[in-house]
């Protein structure tokens, strides 16, 4: 599996591309603006198309190009508990910049803790990671050891939680029983800055230590 980082938008919000070598179909995990160009540039002439979005949660800037994956014929895996940002993003206009506006979506595949994936005969594991956003889930695949862990935890950091509804609390919970009981080898692609490991944030995390 050939995992390429797409770094977009406002906020340099990432997202996923994921590819194999022996399948048409990719995956892409999270849509923030910008990412459609981009991922299309990068399959032109090929036959490789995005057929599933994983959706980490549903914040602007990380949905902002999702209903133009979804048009073109992506199916959206993502949490319940984030449906109303996802169908409704002007929930989060005061959020935004002030040009931005964000096309609604729709969930195609509910997913929720505990969920059981597979793409390309790999198994993948959700799991729920609330404290940032009610719905941040994680996509964990243990044959390549990575996890795509949304705005949970970043390298050196973790995500805000002063949004309506989360709370540090439910965050430092979070962590520590869904991402830190991770393999310590275990790779963490974040939605926003560099990748890091389970082992490293554990010892060195400043906010939640394993």
């Amino acid at each position: 599996m050939l995992i390429r980082m797409l770094t977009t938008g406002p906020l340099e919000t990432n997202a996923y591309l994921l590819t194999d070598s022996e399948s048409d179909d990719a995956l892409l995990v999270d849509c923030p603006e910008g990412s459609f160009e981009k991922v299309t540039a990068l399959l032109e002439g090929s036959s490789v198309r995005v057929r599933t979005i994983l959706l980490t949660h549903g914040h602007w800037d990380h949905t902002y190009d999702l209903a133009a994956f979804q048009r073109a014929g992506a199916r959206v895996h993502a949490h319940r508990l984030d449906q109303g940002f996802i169908e409704h993003p002007e929930i989060m206009t005061s959020a935004m910049p002030g040009d931005f506006k964000v096309e609604p979506a729709t969930i195609d595949v509910p997913v929720e803790d505990g969920t059981q994936l597979e793409w390309w005969g790999q198994k993948v594991e959700v799991r729920h990671v609330p404290g940032h956003c009610p719905g941040n889930v994680l996509f964990y695949f243990p044959a390549v050891e990575s996890a795509f862990v949304g705005d949970a935890i970043f390298a050196g950091s973790i995500g805000r939680y002063d949004f309506p509804g989360c709370s540090f609390e439910e965050l430092e919970r979070s962590i520590k029983t869904r991402i830190y009981t991770l393999p310590d080898s275990t790779v963490l692609y974040p939605g926003h800055g560099p990748r890091t490991r389970v082992e490293v944030e554990k010892k060195q995390n400043p906010y939640v230590r394993g």
